[in-house]
């Protein structure tokens, strides 16, 4: 994997900011995967450290995988009410599509038994197990998962130990469904009516400790936790699931992310959100999601983040008008793509630059190689 530079200073990157406002051949057999001959007890800690014996995994599992499986890992579509049918994911399943799915509004029980029957798919298939994901939010869990346990919205929590207590309930929900991936906590700032009540930031001071304490209590639940939506959704007027929305000038909400990153955040999801008049992130009339100023330059180079980047939702009015977005945000340095309009077609789009373009391949290859590290770390590939 490659090294990312040192994470800069918040004084020296705010003053930065402030400065920018003045593999191979086609394959149609299935991949057989060779599960580990030793035992080796990773954990969900491992993936931002330094680990020779993880490393040695990801790379012997990588070269187990043909083209499709790998361009598979970095795609993954929703099911559930607000997503796809579970005949669809069956579908793409057998046609080795993708690599994790979004639980999407449903039952408790449904997930459960959804992503059991998934796993089983998967492992007659010869597919890696899936990331499977849910935006089980405080402020959202109850209606997106019916039948968790009841916690109070992201802006009705009182203290730092509620917010703990809540991730803890949510975690074990999480846990006994099989959800593995939490796009949680919204780290945004609350003047924005769509995401300001999700946040913590009813009072501006407890955005980054609480959605720090949110998210060491999730990763202590060997689940990813998600800082969202990058670079800042609290302080632009409009609605991404609607349209692009603009950051006119100085991103004011980047300072949210340097502490949770060097405390070992594991994911964080990009913004459908173009940045102008600003003369270093630019980002030309694309949302950040499709801007490799915004995902490479800023949050992997600068901010120096190594862990999953994941998308907004692909088929919000932010980047459905793009054209190519799946191979644009790719591109720009995102790895995981959410709720792509249609997942094969999705699949197609990146199999094709993968085959065709060595720099977009070799881009691909370290997400996969970050995926297929994130799922060893989770123990989801196991030892015979």
């Amino acid at each position: 994997m490659n090294h990312m530079k040192k994470i800069i200073t918040p004084l020296f990157l705010a003053g930065l900011l402030f400065q920018g406002c003045a593999q191979s051949s086609e394959s149609t057999n299935q991949t057989k995967i060779v599960q580990p001959s030793t035992t080796f007890d990773f954990e969900i800690s491992n993936f931002l450290s330094n680990n020779s014996t993880l490393d040695k995994e990801v790379e012997r599992i990588f070269k187990e995988l043909d083209d499709t499986a790998i361009v598979a890992q970095l795609i993954m579509p929703a099911v559930g009410r607000l997503g796809q049918t579970k005949e669809t994911i069956d579908q793409h399943i057998n046609e080795r599509l993708i690599g994790g799915v979004l639980m999407l509004n449903g039952t408790k029980e449904e997930f459960k038994s959804w992503i059991k029957n998934f796993e089983s798919m998967n492992e007659k298939k010869g597919n890696l197990p899936f990331l499977y994901s849910a935006d089980a939010e405080p402020s959202l869990v109850n209606r997106k998962i019916i039948g968790s346990n009841p916690v109070k919205k992201a802006n009705e929590l009182l203290n730092k130990t509620e917010v703990i207590n809540c991730a803890k309930t949510i975690s074990k929900d999480l846990n006994s469904i099989g959800i593995n991936y939490n796009f949680s906590p919204v780290v945004d700032m609350s003047p924005n009516a769509t995401v300001g009540f999700r946040s913590f930031g009813a009072v501006p001071a407890n955005i980054i400790p609480w959605s720090n304490a949110f998210i060491q209590e999730t990763q202590r639940n060997n689940i990813i936790a998600t800082a969202k939506h990058f670079p800042g959704h609290g302080l632009v007027s409009g609605d991404t699931h609607k349209a692009l929305q603009v950051i006119n000038g100085e991103m004011k909400e980047i300072g949210n992310y340097p502490t949770l990153i060097a405390n070992g955040v594991l994911s964080i999801m990009v913004a459908h959100i173009a940045v102008e008049n600003n003369a270093i992130y630019n980002t030309d009339g694309l949302p950040s999601t499709c801007s490799e100023k915004i995902v490479t330059n800023l949050l992997k180079d600068s901010l120096g983040f190594k862990g999953l980047i994941v998308t907004d939702a692909m088929n919000m009015g932010g980047v459905v008008n793009v054209p190519l977005a799946a191979f644009k945000a790719i591109n720009a340095g995102c790895d995981i793509l959410l709720m792509p309009l249609d997942a094969k077609l999705a699949h197609q789009e990146l199999l094709a630059a993968y085959r065709t373009d060595k720099a977009f391949k070799s881009k691909v290859d370290e997400s996969a190689k970050k995926i297929l590290r994130m799922k060893l770390a989770l123990g989801l590939l196991k030892a015979n």
